[in-house]
């Protein structure tokens, strides 16, 4: 998540005027109709054209952007007695009884946003598919829905934040992704509380169903009493009308996906997978845990990435603030060098990124945002050959690494935990991506001349020689004397072809 992608039907179409079903390939892996059942539905292979994304964007951006304080769970926390954020809430705008969640739906006006100019930047940065939270936990829709009147276009902003980004998104050649969280909704507010207005059941499409208290759970705890079959249904028509209104390539899931029925779940994977064989074209869509079925999707990450290579191909979703998914006070951004650093391991091990960027209120992205996706778009201008399109070699790298749980530690001052050295390949050719600068020799050990006879070695976007040794347990690689960049430097190794 490559710059620039349109469907290869489209392509041909403009040049050729060929039929769709003579040119769509990947949708030839994924002739067969699917029915709601594992079997069939683990029968789904992973188009091609999702295998060449390395790099996406999507932000959280809704009513909890207009408080701007902790983080997005700010919709469920304000309601929490003696929670930091309860009382900053009760503090700064009163009792929830008088001012609830939903009287942040005026203050959220976007009078800033403009679709066309978000999608520019996410093209400047370099990212191949990009697309809006469609409906995060605090139950209000982002797009035009006729289910119910709390969304975007009827409420705050007045504006199809979706139908906006998807236009904007697709027109730039970029895969359109919306996220999908509703399932959160379930017990979010407590509309069990009289003392609130989450009880009011005029607010009812807004904060859900009446639940017992302590109903909520984290994601990995047992939810007891489940949804009812009405907030199953809601959950399934939602998402119909979202994916047939617009027509994502992607749609992307949070965890705790496992409280919808199993047989709701496995009905919207063949409708969608169905809805795009009928239009000529493969889709995407990713889960986290074990909310569907292995094989049935693409397995997503969160804030977290693979210790080791993959056969399978992953996705993890990172936000760009170390602190939260939504634009707050007092943010903590990651640095360029650590975003970059994240890309490429992650590419190593047969992964994808979706990076989260955190809008105000107002519709504008934070000028630290925007320096650094402008910095990863630099980069991947110059680099970006060894990112796109790739495949996984052999192994993923070399170095230290330090790994809990099988997946690589995440912390504040982890930029420097990755190992020093990660590998991609691309037909013939290997990229050898070198995490910091090189201020002495470069020793790989993977490419002594057990491997292969080397040709020639190349530091994308430095025109200089590059000096280089290949024995018989190493490649040695003398580091540039000019100074061509900050972050993570490629190597282009070409073989000597086996004749």
């Amino acid at each position: 998540m490559k710059k620039g992608i349109f469907f290869s039907c489209i392509a041909v179409l403009m040049l050729n005027g060929c039929s769709a079903q003579k040119v769509v390939t990947d949708t030839e892996i994924n002739k067969q109709h699917y029915t709601a059942d594992w079997e069939s539905l683990q029968q789904y292979k992973v188009p091609e054209w999702y295998k060449d994304l390395k790099f996406g964007i999507y932000f959280h951006w809704g009513p909890y952007s207009v408080p701007a304080y902790e983080n997005e769970w700010y919709s469920r926390w304000m309601y929490v007695e003696g929670h930091p954020i309860n009382t900053y809430h009760k503090e700064t705008y009163g009792s929830l009884d008088t001012f609830g969640y939903k009287d942040f739906i005026p203050m959220f006006k976007a009078e800033e946003f403009d679709a066309d100019v978000w999608a520019d930047l996410f093209v400047k940065a370099g990212a191949q598919f990009a697309g809006p939270i469609a409906e995060h936990a605090d139950g209000f829709a982002m797009w035009d829905s006729k289910l119910t009147q709390w969304d975007a276009k009827d409420m705050g902003p007045k504006i199809d934040v979706v139908g906006a980004m998807e236009k904007a998104v697709k027109s730039r050649g970029l895969k359109f992704i919306t996220t999908f969280h509703r399932h959160w909704l379930y017990a979010w507010y407590p509309t069990w509380d009289e003392n609130t207005d989450a009880s009011n059941p005029l607010y009812k499409g807004l904060y859900g169903p009446k639940v017992p208290e302590g109903t909520f759970v984290m994601a990995n705890e047992p939810t007891d009493p489940l949804p009812d079959e009405n907030f199953n249904q809601d959950w399934l028509d939602r998402l119909t009308e979202l994916t047939t209104t617009y027509d994502p390539d992607i749609i992307w899931f949070d965890n705790k996906m496992d409280i919808i029925g199993e047989n709701y779940r496995k009905q919207f994977l063949a409708d969608f997978y169905n809805r795009g064989l009928e239009k000529g074209k493969d889709v995407v869509v990713t889960y986290k845990f074990t909310d569907l079925a292995v094989g049935s999707a693409v397995l997503d990450l969160e804030r977290s990435r693979m210790s080791e290579k993959k056969e399978f191909t992953w996705l993890t979703d990172d936000s760009i603030d170390w602190k939260a998914w939504s634009n707050i006070q007092n943010p903590e951004y990651k640095s360029t060098n650590r975003l970059i650093d994240f890309l490429v391991d992650v590419v190593s091990k047969n992964g994808a990124v979706l990076l989260n960027i955190t809008p105000t209120a107002q519709g504008k992205i934070p000028t630290e945002v925007e320096e650094r996706l402008l910095q990863m778009g630099e980069w991947l201008t110059k680099n970006g050959e060894a990112i796109y399109g790739t495949r996984p070699w052999k192994v993923y790298g070399e170095g230290p690494a330090e790994v809990i749980e099988g997946h690589l530690s995440e912390h504040k001052n982890a930029d420097n935990t990755a190992e020093d050295i990660r590998f991609t390949t691309k037909d013939d050719t290997l990229y050898a991506i070198v995490l910091d600068r090189p201020q002495e020799e470069i020793y790989i050990r993977a490419l002594g001349k057990q491997e292969r006879k080397i040709k020639s070695i190349q530091l994308l976007g430095n025109p200089e020689k590059i000096s280089w040794v290949q024995n018989d347990t190493e490649l040695i690689i003398q580091p540039s004397e000019n100074k061509i960049g900050d972050y993570a430097f490629a190597y282009k190794i070409e073989f000597v072809k086996i004749q």
